[in-house]
């Protein structure tokens, strides 16, 4: 048996210092973050592999936007598979309106006649869904490939982000970069419900089963296939299920808050995904037990300084 190696802290220990001591110990959510760490640089740094990044929660505002936009931009995703709501709240922030502290123990009544919205302790005013839309249907007007026919919700999300401006977008920084956004739950968002609005108007058509082809054709790429899934939900699943043709992903680490017991997939390890043909049987895996909002900022920032310096 090999012994659990003991943490050791001194002044001036870096972050990947840090990190690589708690992988050392081989043992807990101590060992499993400093593994995810070295599993997400063996991704970003090697050029073979595709990765598919997908989120779930309100990552954006809760304020992982500028990191996300970030690796997309440094070439290290390849694919994001998203909630609706994610790209939602990237686009208020794209048009100027912000996400605010708020409480847990808020007087979600007061909050109502306020017309503030409350997702946990952050707040979001109403009005910005309101700018939402007046925004969202002039884009709406300005997009040709709309009176062509039907097109996918990835061809219609990098549209809109071709015409954002703001630098820390996430819809803009994969327009700018040819990474495609996967939201196969669109619909199941606010902007989701405009286009419905739209749809009734003639000014939309959206095929979904045009984005199938768009992932599976990344899947059938990639000589190589790691996924970097923050959350659980139907990003989790679509990302990986993607990943049976061609016999599962070789990477993967999963954070989430979920728990296994009521078998939900949210919850579920990551070996349980190698009887589905998800993850590869000789594949490295990771499940990290916590708060994306709290280890992904943590495993990228070590995961950056292990790569500039090497």
């Amino acid at each position: 048996m090999d012994p659990v190696k003991q943490i050791r802290l001194y002044p001036g220990i870096s972050l990947r210092e840090l990190l690589s001591e708690m992988r050392e110990t081989g043992v807990l959510g101590a060992g499993r973050l400093g593994k995810s760490v070295d599993l997400v640089v063996e991704m970003f740094k090697d050029p073979d592999c595709t990765v598919f990044l997908t989120l779930a929660g309100p990552l954006v505002p809760a304020g992982l936007r500028v990191i996300i936009s970030a690796l997309i931009k440094r070439g290290w995703v390849d694919v994001i598979v998203t909630t609706g709501a994610n790209m939602v709240h990237d686009m208020v922030e794209a048009i100027g309106h912000k996400h605010y502290k708020g409480s847990f123990y808020a007087e979600d009544e007061v909050l109502k006649r306020d017309e503030v919205g409350r997702i946990g302790d952050i707040y979001v005013e109403q009005k910005a869904f309101e700018d939402l839309e007046r925004w969202l249907h002039k884009i709406l007007d300005d997009i040709p490939e709309l009176k062509k026919g039907p097109i996918s919700i990835s061809k219609l999300l990098e549209e809109i982000g071709r015409r954002i401006e703001d630098p820390d977008s996430i819809l803009k920084a994969a327009a700018d970069n040819g990474v495609p956004i996967i939201s196969p739950g669109f619909l199941d968002s606010i902007v989701g419900f405009q286009l419905w609005i739209a749809w009734q108007d003639k000014k939309v058509q959206l095929d979904p089963f045009l984005d199938l082809t768009v992932i599976t054709d990344k899947v059938f790429e990639a000589k190589k296939s790691g996924i970097i899934i923050l959350g659980g939900g139907y990003p989790k699943h679509f990302g990986l299920f993607a990943n049976t043709f061609r016999d599962g992903v070789d990477l993967a680490v999963q954070i989430t808050m979920d728990r296994p017991e009521p078998g939900g997939l949210s919850g579920a390890p990551l070996e349980e995904a190698i009887s589905w043909g998800k993850l590869k049987p000789e594949g490295k895996a990771v499940t990290l037990i916590c708060d994306a909002v709290i280890a992904f900022p943590i495993i990228i920032a070590a995961a950056m300084e292990a790569i500039n310096e090497g």
